[in-house]
């Protein structure tokens, strides 16, 4: 946590602009450690993401016991809404069950706008993927990002 409150401070940056993604893996270890940790960075304001959720070690008591503010769905059950039932259905629930837990959604992987509609009739906060852009150097980032405010 002092790293990264020494960060904002270098950066002059408030902790409720900062969010940190969190894997699944770093959860699984269980350690007290860990959970002290994201509880001290937590404590500062700062956002905490569990990334890939639905994948690799999934669990919900990680939702209970870590302190997160945002789930972020896997790009996985992502990819063929809103044509694959099943993809629909655990995106669905995924959405309303962290909504109930007061933990911010972001889909990841989103590349149509038919995804984007459909995530957005579920609630779903964020969206993230090529369908607005794909990665880009600072630069054009920059670029982007200026004709995304005037828009």
């Amino acid at each position: 946590a002092k790293l990264v409150s020494d960060v904002l401070e270098e950066c002059q940056l408030s902790a409720d602009c900062l969010t940190l993604e969190i894997t699944e893996t770093l959860l699984a270890e269980n350690s007290p450690n860990i959970l002290q940790q994201l509880q001290a960075i937590r404590a500062l304001g700062v956002g905490l993401a569990i990334d890939d959720f639905g994948t690799g070690y999934s669990s919900l008591s990680y939702l209970k016991r870590f302190p997160l503010s945002k789930l972020k769905i896997d790009r996985e059950f992502i990819k063929d809404l809103p044509d694959d039932n099943e993809d629909c259905a655990m995106v669905s629930a995924i959405i309303s069950m962290a909504s109930n837990l007061h933990l911010e959604v972001v889909a990841e992987g989103v590349e149509t706008e038919e995804q984007r509609v459909y995530l957005s009739a579920l609630n779903c906060d964020y969206i993230q993927g090529f369908l607005y852009s794909k990665p880009l150097p600072m630069e054009e980032f920059d670029n982007y990002l200026k004709a995304f405010i005037e828009q």
